[in-house]
């Protein structure tokens, strides 16, 4: 089948995931929302084609919109294959699965590598994805709840609503030591991703608080949500901010290796709110560029916390020294 994104997308074999061969187009790039929104489309047809249900159109029991709201996200990949260094006409193969998180949830997959690795045939195995990730592949986890609105017209007050028909019991397991719980309910609870005893890292003195009144034309999805993506610009934002109090370029900024970004989305907001975006930072010691980010997206007024995102960037990989000629 063709997606919605362009991308001709199929199942693999045993019908237990789907694979697409992807040209990246410019509105795929350049800015992370934009590859991330891209990402949020692959894990909605994934759940739709494996779960049996669209979810692009889904309704409650009661027949309301009901939407599949993505509460974990992170991005993992490495020097040689992450967002920023995708461009105008790579040829990806990227392979998706689901696993089973009960009737509410579910949890998807991302495997993502350029056409001439040959990795499209490899089944995709959660044990790779955690514990021996390969330098050559982008990997990509979302936790989704399905949500919807108590109140009509308000983005507070979310309640879980999964819509019937929705069929989980046919996906595979994840085995519990890989389940995002205990890393997301972690992040809820210190702000941040990152382990603070790690004594490798020092927390740098300084942080930045930007804000950021909910932008009408670029934040809010067609269903009148604030999109997922949006967060992501939010947060590159926020560390934008801190990278240039401390007297970084933004031609620098852009030239960072981000190599792993987590998210929790803790809430929504309605579009006249105000956000306020804090950032602070890890660095470790003796290893110049090797930093971590923290971001936490509030509501101004209310102190809500409405997301927690953490960075990791890593020093740029060096060329490769230039043979002279024979």
């Amino acid at each position: 089948m063709t997606s919605p994104t362009g991308a001709a997308a199929a199942r693999s074999p045993g019908g237990t995931g789907v694979r697409r061969s992807v040209t990246v187009r410019p509105g795929m790039c350049g800015p992370s929302s934009l590859f991330v929104g891209l990402l949020g489309d692959w894990t909605w047809e994934t759940v739709s084609e494996l779960c049996e249900t669209d979810v692009f159109t889904a309704r409650d029991d009661a027949g309301n919109p009901t939407y599949l709201a993505f509460y974990y996200f992170r991005v993992r990949g490495s020097a040689s294959i992450n967002p920023r260094v995708l461009t105008f006409g790579d040829q990806l193969d990227v392979v998706s699965g689901c696993y089973d998180q009960g009737s509410e949830s579910v949890l998807t997959l991302h495997r993502i590598t350029r056409s001439e690795d040959g990795e499209a045939e490899r089944q995709l195995d959660p044990e790779e994805f955690h514990l021996g990730p390969r330098e050559n592949c982008l990997y990509v986890e979302n936790f989704n709840r399905w949500i919807a609105r108590s109140t009509p017209g308000s983005n507070q007050g979310l309640v879980k609503a999964s819509p019937p028909g929705f069929r989980h019991r046919d996906l595979p397991m994840l085995p519990d030591r890989f389940s995002p719980r205990a890393v997301y309910q972690r992040a809820r609870r210190d702000l941040t991703f990152h382990d603070p005893t790690n004594p490798a890292y020092e927390a740098m003195p300084d942080e930045v608080t930007v804000t950021h009144p909910v932008d009408v034309l670029r934040d809010v999805n067609g269903v009148g949500l604030l999109y997922f993506a949006s967060y992501f610009s939010m947060v590159d934002e926020a560390l934008l901010a801190l990278w240039r109090q401390r007297g970084g370029t933004a031609a620098a900024f852009l030239a960072r290796t981000v190599v792993d970004q987590q998210i929790c989305y803790l809430g929504n907001a309605d579009v006249d709110s105000v956000l306020t975006l804090t950032a602070s930072s890890w660095r470790r010691t003796g290893v110049p560029g090797d930093e971590v980010g923290d971001v936490v997206v509030r509501d101004r007024d209310t102190r809500r916390v409405l997301a927690v995102s953490t960075t990791r960037t890593v020093p740029a990989p060096t060329a490769p020294p230039r043979k002279d000629p024979a």
